[in-house]
């Protein structure tokens, strides 16, 4: 990966993989889960008017405290109870995620205890609820359903609703904050509120399925993931993912939604690349030879791969635990491994490093760097006698029941050619992946399904969820402990900070251990919870930086495991790519500017030493030279070595914003140079300047000669 991979705690119909539950609850009436009355996350602790009681009839209780009895309502309300009619909807019209008492992004409703009724609201929403009828919308459109907030970057923690017609920070109503016609709006609620009753007449008593549903479910349950994973969907863009969630030794849940960069459907046996999540699978592949006894962790590497060789005497040092902690010296600040034509094979990516030195002493510093796995991977190989791919397959894919997981050479050789989706202005844009080389560093391909069976065998000290054991509990914990000073562990990132004090049973708790993984078009997390034994994995089709998907999903689905209500947290490039669009902006109009003023500027500089010149056009070089260098910029700041190619697909708005600073830059270099060099050659300042220079040295005014200047005697001598 060119971009650092591990982050710290940075689709329509899933499926049911073999080792694990379904995945949601068939389509039909309301679940139980839904039911009116209930306090839901988001909404309060208010009620959502159960019959009988004193809320608002179902789907029209404020969140801000105070009531909603419009004229209409009331009527209707009691029109309907001396009626006798059920205060519910007809069969088939209320979707399970629309149950009463959602927060519903077609409600607009805002969270920060302030009014925000949208027009839809506004017409439909009470009369409705006067007539005890859930309002109801297609399922696409209510992705916050369950309390799932969407607090995006810079909203100051309030929801963004794509469906508002009222800008952020009005009083939602109509564009602009006009609130309509009031006699127009009062009529159209009594005349829904006559009509809706007529309805339910003739609807009849709602079915036994509907009258009385349970409480709602909490927690990390295939529903709730499934209503926040669509929600995300929806509100961010996002094509598709596929999500594993595990607790114990059992599969919470699986699933895949939304599409492949081809076309095809989601599910949790859809094959994806997981990128550098690939690395902890080599390090256990590597523990099982430790424990046969064919290699220690302790002895240099060249002992059991004698083809590894650098420029750097250092090098045979190098001992296989620092390849795997990734302490060996090796970085790309040495050795810019995406930026130099890519191997083939195992052998040949060992064989190209013969030239690179180290940029630390081994074992003194950490530096993350894929080459690091290759030779892990190498020594697999030659220690086992066996090709590296099928070794994971044999012994540590096939224990673990994962059948569909595989490990490949290459992106090439990925399904769809790894092609993807990068981030821009909010949207997504479909690319290819360039041919990188992956195996034992970011190879491998597998499923939800088999992510599950993964995940489990991690929380479970090395046995599988069928009670096969694939490597020991201490080799476990060997991979899950970074060496002293460190937080990385043989393919997994471990923090201190992310430690929290007072654990179930009253002490400490164990800290949660995750990596993540990013190809140009994919990108991939698995988190560890030891204290809950839960398990957490997320692959996106969308790229790194700009659209780390996958980890604002698996912050949601931690939030739902830890008991709290999961906020929808969009990539920061969805905000962050509106600002470089508004600097793109002015970038270009001021380099228009200066280019339009460029001659006015030339005439002042013209009789001024041309150092000085120099120096006051220099600032304009310096967005030329960031689009020069902006590769070796962003490398820098992220760790790794890349080329600007990749740069485009990591960040697309930056190389834009970049771009355009660059070019307006080079455009007022351009047009004050030229103008400069005509006034020099020409001898003098350019005409419209009101002053120019005689043979004398005098000034005189438009050019013309010096004026005589006729003595009259006064002060002669002086």
């Amino acid at each position: 990966m060119w971009i650092s991979t591990n982050r710290l705690g940075t689709n329509d119909h899933p499926a049911a993989g073999p080792g694990g539950p379904t995945d949601a609850a068939p389509a039909g009436p309301a679940p139980a889960a839904l039911a009116p009355g209930t306090n839901r996350p988001g909404t309060n602790g208010l009620r959502t008017g159960r019959p009988g009681t004193k809320g608002d009839p179902a789907g029209s209780r404020r969140t801000d405290g105070h009531g909603s009895s419009a004229p209409a309502r009331r009527t209707a309300g009691r029109l309907i109870a001396a009626l006798g009619l059920p205060a519910v909807a007809p069969a088939g019209l209320i979707p399970p995620v629309l149950a009463p008492g959602t927060n519903r992004r077609s409600g607009s409703r805002r969270t920060d205890g302030r009014r925000g009724f949208a027009p839809l609201r506004r017409t439909t929403g009470r009369p409705t609820a006067a007539l005890g009828l859930t309002p109801t919308a297609p399922t696409a459109l209510a992705p916050n359903t369950d309390g799932f907030r969407t607090n995006r970057p810079g909203t100051n923690g309030r929801r963004t609703n794509r469906l508002r017609t009222g800008g952020p920070g009005t009083k939602g109503g109509p564009a602009g904050g006009w609130r309509g016609f009031v006699g127009v709006r009062r009529a159209a609620r009594r005349l829904g509120a006559v009509l809706g009753v007529a309805v339910v007449a003739l609807a009849g008593p709602a079915p036994a399925a509907l009258a009385g549903p349970g409480p709602a479910s909490a927690g990390l349950t295939p529903a709730a993931i499934d209503r926040f994973v669509n929600g995300y969907l929806a509100e961010t863009g996002l094509p598709g993912a596929v999500v594993a969630v595990t607790r114990g030794q059992k599969v919470v849940h699986t699933g895949g939604y939304g599409r492949t960069a081809g076309g095809t459907a989601m599910t949790g046996r859809t094959p994806v690349p997981v990128a550098s999540l690939s690395k902890s699978m080599t390090a256990l592949a590597v523990m099982q030879l430790v424990e046969e006894g064919k290699v220690d962790l302790d002895r240099p590497v060249r002992g059991y791969l004698p083809e590894f060789t650098m420029a750097d005497e250092r090098a045979a040092r190098i001992t296989v635990r620092q390849l795997l902690d990734q302490t060996s010296g090796m970085a790309d600040s040495a050795f810019p491994d995406l930026a130099l034509p890519q191997a083939h094979t195992l052998k040949g990516a060992v064989a190209r490093m013969r030239g690179a030195r180290l940029a630390a002493e081994p074992g003194t510093r950490w530096n993350y760097h894929n080459p690091n796995y290759f030779v892990a991977a190498r020594l697999v190989e030659v220690v086992t006698g066996e090709p590296f791919a099928d070794r994971l397959r044999d012994r540590v894919f096939a224990p673990l029941r994962m059948t569909d997981s595989r490990s490949v050479d290459s992106t090439t050789d990925m399904p769809e050619d790894a092609r993807g989706y990068v981030r821009a202005y909010g949207r997504v844009v479909e690319r290819a992946h360039p041919r990188w080389f992956t195996a034992g560093g970011h190879g491998v391909v597998t499923t939800a399904d088999d992510l599950a069976r993964w995940l489990i065998a991690q929380n479970n000290g090395g046995v599988g969820a069928d009670g096969r054991r694939v490597v020991s509990a201490r080799s476990v914990d060997i991979m899950h402990t970074p060496p002293e000073g460190e937080n990385y562990a043989m393919g997994w990132l471990f923090s201190e900070a992310s430690a929290r004090s007072g654990g179930e049973g009253g002490g400490k708790k164990s800290p949660p251990l995750q990596h993540t993984g990013s190809l140009l078009t994919q990108n991939a997390i698995q988190i560890l919870l030891p204290d809950r034994k839960t398990g957490i994995a997320v692959v996106s089709n969308t790229g790194m930086v700009s659209g780390d998907d996958s980890v604002g999903i698996s912050d949601g689905l931690r939030d739902l495991a830890e008991g709290r209500a999961a906020e929808i947290r969009e990539p920061f490039s969805v905000t962050a790519d509106y600002v470089l669009a508004a600097l793109t902006l002015l970038a270009l109009g001021l380099g228009t500017l200066g280019t339009v003023r460029a001659p006015r500027w030339a005439r002042r500089a013209a009789g001024r030493p041309l150092w000085r010149a120099g120096l006051r056009t220099l600032p304009y070089a310096l967005p030329v030279a960031c689009l020069v260098w902006l590769a070796d910029l962003v490398g820098l700041l992220m760790r790794r070595e890349g080329t600007f190619g990749q740069v485009v697909y990591v960040w697309p708005a930056l190389v834009v914003c970049v771009a355009a600073a660059a070019l307006a830059s080079a455009a007022v270099i351009a047009s004050r140079g030229g103008h400069l060099t005509r006034a020099v050659l020409r001898g003098r300042r350019p005409a419209g300047d009101g002053r120019a220079e005689s043979g004398d040295g005098t000034d005189t005014a438009r050019g013309g000669p010096a004026p005589v200047v006729v003595d009259r005697g006064v002060g002669a001598g002086q």
